[in-house]
């Protein structure tokens, strides 16, 4: 069961408390370095900053309004101090920072190839984006996904009740997108792709902050839907969530073709988003260390292409 305790813990929203993580890579527990903190306890811990939330922040002209502003050439200079506040690796990038036209340009960068190798087993499904990730192996096991005694079922998700019924007993994947991330999502999985369907909605934050006080967050906020139909899982839905200043879900791939495990889906505009993958039931076995940090109540770091989990 997916339940409140495979979010972070926060407590009193108001007060700066850790996000924790483990981090496939370094092997260790780190605490998230979070974009706009101050701002985001505020919003979402304080009686008035909840009052500018309903008011202005979840609209989306002002996620358009944000995004128009982070499009301007006045922008760039927010780049390098961005990559050397949060660390960010330019050697993967290739446009070299100086060479962006905009932040937002900067912020769904395309990365070399060698900088995401993807996993060539052709059992293994690979994470769709780079992001910290949680996994529920059996969605059969409840009734819906739980957070702080609210819950949200795939029908509400999908906005689609037989396509719901049909993923049921599946499993899921819930891969959440910092600010300090690569912001572009791909296929993981080899198959035929459909069309997207976006099912319109605000933009709350997708940070655990926010999710903590509200976890409807994820089946009310704008979002794209596309089937990708596959030989050995069969059906997948792959999902992009909108967030706070990221109205924009920009789909890059063509409709109704056939894609290759790791291909470019599409990316996000300026923000923290969210992806979430859904698979039928008794088609995957999540990797061990993903399966065991979503027991623990944390997310577990990995990036796009790395294996998630290999086909049963």
């Amino acid at each position: 069961m997916f339940t409140a305790h495979h979010l972070p813990l926060l407590g009193d929203m108001t007060q700066p408390q850790q996000i924790v993580f483990f981090d496939r890579y370094q092997n260790q527990t780190r605490s998230e370095q979070i974009y706009g903190e101050k701002y985001l306890r505020w919003t979402y811990g304080t009686p008035l900053g909840k009052l500018a939330l309903n008011a202005l922040v979840k609209r989306t002209w002002f996620s358009r309004w944000y995004g128009w502003r982070m499009d301007r050439p006045a922008s760039r200079s927010k780049i390098q101090p961005f990559i050397d506040e949060y660390r960010v690796d330019p050697t993967e990038f290739v446009t070299a920072p100086q060479d962006f036209e905009s932040f937002n340009a900067f912020f769904s960068r395309t990365l070399q190839p060698s900088a995401r190798p993807v996993q060539p087993d052709p059992q293994a499904i690979v994470f769709p984006a780079d992001g910290r990730h949680l996994c529920v192996p059996n969605l059969s096991q409840c009734q819906g996904l739980f957070v702080k005694g609210q819950m949200f079922d795939l029908a509400s998700l999908l906005q689609d009740k037989p396509l719901a019924a049909e993923f049921s007993g599946g499993s899921l994947l819930l891969s959440r997108l910092c600010p300090v991330d690569y912001h572009r999502f791909h296929f993981p999985a080899t198959g035929r792709v459909g069309p997207t369907r976006v099912v319109n909605g605000p933009l709350f934050s997708v940070n655990p902050i926010a999710l903590c006080q509200n976890i409807q967050i994820l089946v009310t906020n704008k979002r794209a839907l596309t089937v990708l139909e596959t030989d050995t899982l069969g059906k997948v839905l792959l999902l992009e969530i909108g967030a706070t200043n990221v109205g924009s879900i920009c789909q890059t791939y063509e409709s109704d073709s056939m894609v290759s495990k790791g291909d470019e889906k599409g990316y996000f505009r300026f923000g923290g988003s969210a992806t979430i993958t859904v698979f039928g039931p008794g088609k995957v076995r999540f990797d061990e260390d993903l399966l065991k940090h979503s027991a623990e109540q944390r997310e577990l770091y990995a990036r796009m292409g790395d294996r998630m989990a290999l086909a049963v």
